[in-house]
Parts: C-alpha cells; sequence; structure tokens
C-alpha cells in the first residue's frame, strides 16, 4: 500500500489528477448550510477523464475518519480516499491543516 496527499489549497477548484493509473478529474466546492447552526463543508466531485468527463460521483462530503470511497468501490478506483486528522476542514483550512490522502490497494513499486 501507498499513501498520497492530493495537493488542495481553501478555495473551490478542479483539476485533473492520475489515481491509481486511472485519469480523473477532482472539483472540490464549499456548500453553505440552511441551517443557521450548521456549518457549511466541502463537497468533492469524481469525474471520469480525458474523454468525456462523465461524472461518476458527486457530492461525496469532506468528513475525517472514514474512507470516503468505500461506498463506491464497484467503480474500481484503486484506492481509498480519507482526511488527515480527526476534524473536518473548515472554509480555511483544507489542504493545510486537514489534507485529501489517496491510499492505493497495492503498491505500484
Amino acid at each position: 500500500m501507498a499513501l498520497y496527499e492530493i495537493p488542495l489549497t481553501p478555495e473551490p477548484q478542479s483539476f485533473g489528477i492520475s489515481l491509481a493509473g486511472r485519469e480523473l478529474r477532482l472539483a472540490v466546492r464549499w456548500a453553505e448550510s440552511t441551517c443557521p447552526d450548521a456549518p457549511g463543508g466541502w463537497l468533492l466531485d469524481i469525474f471520469d477523464a480525458p474523454d468525456d468527463l462523465a461524472p461518476l460521483v458527486l457530492g461525496i462530503p469532506l468528513v475525517a475518519g472514514c474512507d470516503l470511497l468505500r461506498p463506491y468501490a464497484y467503480l474500481g478506483l484503486g484506492g481509498g480516499l480519507s482526511l488527515s486528522g480527526d476534524m473536518p476542514p473548515d472554509l480555511d483550512n483544507l489542504g493545510e491543516d486537514v489534507l485529501l490522502l489517496f491510499e492505493t490497494e497495492v503498491d505500484n513499486a
């Protein structure tokens, strides 16, 4: 197994990336909460690339303490996504204090 950091900044963004040999486009966006007592949160969209940019999964909440891709294992993305630490990222710390990590199922070395 190998662990890779996906470089992010605390702003909405979209970029191409190769994960476990598969070309994807990731988009990260902030969603405000409609509840005045609840904070907003970051959402992740994953698109197939480079051919058609078909959406594979939209609106994955970036929450701590779990494999974000586990419910989507049928997509065969070759690994799991998780956040570093125990707290979800806020509007200002995504990619700085809270990292998005991809762990491959097999070591490509």
